[in-house]
């Protein structure tokens, strides 16, 4: 997934096949586990064969089109911070036990959006959700079951603690402080020294890869509400630094494998 959002897409959302396998067996990936993830992403419509220029390769379909670009401003901008004045969006439902499937699925759906539990089948999130939390019980065709509302908060119990009671925010909090923790050291050294080739390749991608999963946890909270060393914007900042850092050489060392005509 990382290497398809990060690499494919920029070189023209198509990849050569035997070139694909050769670079994530240089990332470690070994190459028949390469095709089965291939094979199983164009079964779920992902790509689709195509030729170009004599070489056998693969083209992202517009659902992968669509579902790489739903993600981006998560993972390239982080989620920003949402405004406090704003307010909130609630979600509230009571799906019957014989629709248990489809309850398991909205909460799913839910915590997938960053939205916190703060009681039973009873759900928060910045109001800004209110539309995707709307898309989510309209798709499971919950309508009848499910109550959205948006409003400010007036309760006496202190927001923060409730928030954090909500969302293991501190695990968050925890992971982006990891992440500072794993990649400083290699930012300050591609100042030093930039990386070129196949280290810059490998490195870029899993810089991309560790990141992606960070900010989806994050529900985007205004930042009144947060710990005063919330560390999300210094492992952004981090990110984008070591993107600037790599990108290019990375792009450059995988565009190798693509016939000249088609970059």
């Amino acid at each position: 997934m990382t290497f398809l959002g990060a690499v494919v897409r920029p070189l023209g959302d198509w990849m050569p096949i035997a070139g694909t396998i050769d670079l994530l067996t240089q990332f470690g990936l070994d190459a028949p586990g390469v095709r089965t993830a291939i094979h199983r992403l164009k079964q779920n419509g992902w790509l689709t064969s195509e030729t170009r220029d004599g070489s056998r390769g693969y083209a992202l379909t517009r659902t992968a089109l669509d579902t790489l670009a739903a993600g981006d401003e998560v993972i390239w901008h982080a989620r920003k911070p949402a405004d406090l004045a704003d307010g909130w969006c609630i979600v509230h439902f009571g799906v019957p036990e014989s629709m248990r499937a489809k309850r398991h699925q909205l909460r799913a759906h839910l915590s997938h959006l960053g939205f916190g539990n703060i009681g039973t089948a009873l759900w928060i999130a910045p109001a800004r959700m209110r539309e995707p939390a709307e898309r989510a019980v309209r798709e499971l065709d919950l309508d009848a079951y499910a109550s959205i509302f948006v409003g400010d908060y007036q309760g006496t119990q202190d927001l923060t603690e409730l928030l954090y009671n909500s969302w293991d925010l501190a695990a968050i909090d925890g992971s982006y402080r990891d992440f500072v923790e794993e990649y400083a050291a290699l930012a300050g050294r591609v100042e030093q020294q930039p990386l070129t080739g196949s280290e810059a390749f490998t490195t870029y991608l899993g810089v991309v890869d560790q990141w992606r999963k960070l900010p989806f946890r994050d529900p985007g909270l205004p930042r009144e509400v947060l710990a005063p060393d919330w560390s999300a914007p210094d492992a952004l900042a981090l990110f984008e630094q070591l993107v600037v850092a790599l990108r290019k050489p990375a792009l450059d060392h995988a565009g190798t494998w693509w016939p000249t005509s088609g970059q």
